[in-house]
């Protein structure tokens, strides 16, 4: 039986950027057993020994680095990496050692990195990162087949026996709730009716959207536009998520969005789990 855990999720947009904005004292001090991160845009081999092992390295004599390493054990870290290079990318960071790491098996999707799953005991936790559908939908074909795709690998899953956490940055604002500015996005990428319509199904045939089991609140947002001021005046989009099938909902005992953590256009979300 595992014990609880916390599981973070978090689009760092470029990890080798995030480690310069005190990622990794960060990542110390959260108190995560797993972190789930996108949009790393790098490979291991292009990575500081600090972000492959943190708190393994003792090079930093910050008080906060120190603090951290007090605090908290060493993680280990398992990335999929895009054949382009300084493009997409996720990771998982754990303390605990998985059974096992996969990937989603599909050449087209592992070929962007999209997909880091491990797994623990009968827990798979996800870390994806769903393709942007881009300027009139120009990706939306590509983005709607991940969607597909990652249903049927959870679908999958539970029917073996697993309880799946899926976290990632969906680039998806479900509902009108979830972005400032809905009406004027009607048309845009993150907010298509196709891809709407898609988190309607994922969330009506077998997965819950943790974060709206305790708050129903508006202006909760994960991602914020780099111009106009929009993180400071709150004008932010809900696309990061942490979803488990309707099985495991039970477990799930909190559910939040971190967006006092700077140091990427995306905040972190995190569930708590027994």
């Amino acid at each position: 039986m595992l014990k609880p855990m916390k599981i973070i999720s978090w689009n760092v947009n470029g990890i080798r950027a995030v480690e310069k904005k005190d990622f990794i004292p960060w990542l110390l001090n959260c108190g995560a057993d797993v972190v789930c991160i996108q949009e790393t845009k790098a490979n291991p081999g292009q990575l500081s020994p600090a972000l492959v092992s943190p708190g393994a390295q003792e090079d930093d004599d910050s008080p906060l680095f120190a603090q951290a390493l007090g605090n908290q054990a060493a993680y280990e870290s398992f990335f999929s990496s895009a054949k382009k290079p300084g493009y997409s990318g996720t990771a998982i960071y754990t303390k605990k050692k998985p059974d096992r790491i996969e990937k989603l098996g599909i050449p087209e999707f592992d070929d962007e990195g999209r997909t880091t799953i491990a797994y623990f005991g009968n827990l798979a936790v996800i870390s994806a990162y769903f393709p942007n559908s881009q300027g009139e939908g120009a990706r939306l074909p590509y983005k709607l087949g991940f969607c597909d795709a990652m249903f049927k690998k959870c679908t999958s899953l539970v029917a073996e026996g697993f309880n799946i956490v899926l976290g990632g940055d969906y680039n998806i604002a479900h509902k009108a709730i979830d972005l400032a500015n809905p009406k004027a996005n009607e048309k845009n990428a993150g907010y298509l009716p196709e891809e709407r319509a898609w988190m309607d199904f994922f969330t009506a045939n077998g997965f819950t959207d943790t974060f709206r089991m305790f708050n129903q609140e508006p202006g909760q947002y994960s991602w914020w536009s780099y111009r106009m001021h929009a993180r400071e005046k709150n004008v932010g989009w809900r696309i990061d998520y942490l979803c488990v099938n309707d099985g495991f909902k039970s477990h799930v005992k909190s559910s939040t969005i971190m967006s006092d953590v700077m140091g990427s256009d995306h905040c972190p979300v995190c569930i708590e789990i027994d």
